[in-house]
């Protein structure tokens, strides 16, 4: 058995991509996306005549709304292969602004129900800020489901289970790029791998905590560099897989037991916590590697958002 069917058993397999022609391959139960991904993918052929049709069936309108148009199209066509949920993620520009997200997330929400699909299929993306952690709180009231992304740390992660966030999606590839580049000559890649790589661990302490004091919100592991961190994740919640690392777990038939135990978890000496918004911004900011991240998770989709507009707007006018 290969070993993506062999994770399958421990944990449930999320596809992150935009190119939802690739999916089918690799049976995910769900998919991810973001603004980086449906931007890579609109530039692509197979992709192009779908961003046309949707920008011209919907150029009289905004063009913040054009823009959710063609989100949840892509999300639509993800949702015909995929039997569960897909993520849809509110303009990282708004990632400070609580009021803004949840209007974002109403009207995405209002898009994918009124194309028929149910709120138990779609997840609203946001960044784990203070604010959209907030805009989740009053969103999970409404019955519409989040997913807190760019989640680096402790912190963020405590904050999302106490504002009853479903699902969380902490990086592990990104908080191993950050200890690696500060190491620079000095980093060795065998000792920080597997258990000891530092995205891993982070995850792991986030896991641990919730499956202790019975948090409800799920752990998606998220942003892998290779197929070591994945491994050394199996038995989390979830974990959302590019296709390159797919393919290469569906090559190999080495094989894999779970890194992840919730019953391991309850019998941990661990000690609960809990943030308010100045204890989360001191906890953030003490976190040199969370901040940064953080910032420049935010700097990139919010880029990358506005040159979705700009393509967007280009075909609108094409």
């Amino acid at each position: 058995m290969n070993q993506l069917d062999q994770l399958k058993a421990y944990t449930t397999v999320v596809a992150d991509t935009g190119n939802f022609k690739q999916l089918a391959q690799y049976a995910p139960r769900d998919a991810t996306t973001n603004p980086s991904l449906i931007l890579k993918a609109v530039q692509q052929p197979d992709y192009a005549p779908l961003l046309k049709e949707t920008v011209a069936a919907h150029r009289q309108l905004p063009l913040p709304e054009v823009v959710d148009q063609v989100l949840v199209r892509f999300g639509l066509e993800i949702l015909k292969v995929v039997p569960g949920r897909v993520s849809t993620e509110v303009d990282a520009r708004l990632s400070f602004d609580t009021a803004a997200t949840i209007a974002r997330a109403h009207h995405l929400m209002g898009l994918y129900e009124a194309a028929g699909i149910g709120r138990d299929r779609v997840l609203i993306k946001i960044a784990s800020t203070w604010e959209g952690i907030q805009a989740a709180r009053v969103l999970e009231r409404e019955g519409i489901h989040c997913n807190l992304t760019l989640l680096f740390s402790f912190c963020q992660a405590v904050a999302c289970g106490e504002a009853n966030v479903k699902l969380i999606s902490p990086f592990v590839g990104r908080i191993y790029d950050w200890y690696k580049k500060q190491a620079g000559a000095a980093w060795d890649e065998a000792a920080m791998a597997g258990a000891n790589d530092p995205g891993v661990k982070s995850v792991t302490q986030i896991f641990n905590h919730y499956k202790k004091f019975d948090i409800a919100t799920e752990v998606m592991g998220a942003s892998f560099r290779n197929t070591g961190q994945i491994l050394a994740l199996a038995g989390c919640d979830l974990l959302t897989i590019s296709p390159d690392l797919l393919a290469q777990l569906q090559g190999s038939e080495a094989p894999l037991s779970p890194a992840l135990d919730a019953a391991d978890a309850r019998l941990l000496d661990l000690h609960p916590v809990i943030y308010n918004e100045a204890s989360f911004r001191f906890a953030l900011n003490e976190d040199a590697m969370a901040t940064e991240k953080l910032a420049e998770g935010i700097r990139l989709f919010a880029a990358d958002a506005a040159k979705l507009d700009k393509l967007i707007q280009e075909a609108s006018h094409g």
